[in-house]
């Protein structure tokens, strides 16, 4: 009998420590790319708005115009949504986090599923690569 206490105290402190270790693995703090520095071969916010609209559109994200200087980026998959504000001018661009669907995001503490900043990351670095292009 005490041996299947103890069996069974080990198997309940492994089972907690796993849900503690796979809790903790998907939630990151959100990053936003504020601020992203433009080449100085651009010249107008028209040719910024032109990289990031091809940039979304390669990695799946739906861009469309909100408002003077500021786009909105969507992106679906699978179940997930997330949804990002691009304020941009011919200096610089932002990409700031605004709401999501089904990626764990707390507002508490900041966080949002380690996939989220991947995407932004990846969108960030495929803008960059469009204005250097044109």
């Amino acid at each position: 009998m005490k041996f299947m206490v103890q069996k069974l105290i080990l198997g309940l402190s492994v089972l907690g420590l796993v849900a503690t270790l796979t809790a903790c693995g998907t939630g990151q703090p959100i990053r936003n790319m504020e601020s992203q520095p433009v080449p100085s071969n651009i010249k107008t916010a028209e040719q910024v708005k032109k990289a990031i609209r091809t940039a979304g559109a390669g990695l799946g994200w739906i861009i469309s115009d909100d408002g003077a200087g500021k786009l909105k980026g969507t992106l679906n998959l699978r179940t997930h949504q997330a949804i990002i504000s691009i304020p941009y001018s011919a200096k610089e661009y932002s990409l700031i986090y605004v709401s999501s669907v089904n990626l764990d995001y707390d507002s508490t503490k900041g966080t949002i599923h380690k996939n989220y900043n991947s995407w932004i990351q990846n969108l960030n670095n495929r803008i960059q690569v469009q204005l250097i292009g044109l």
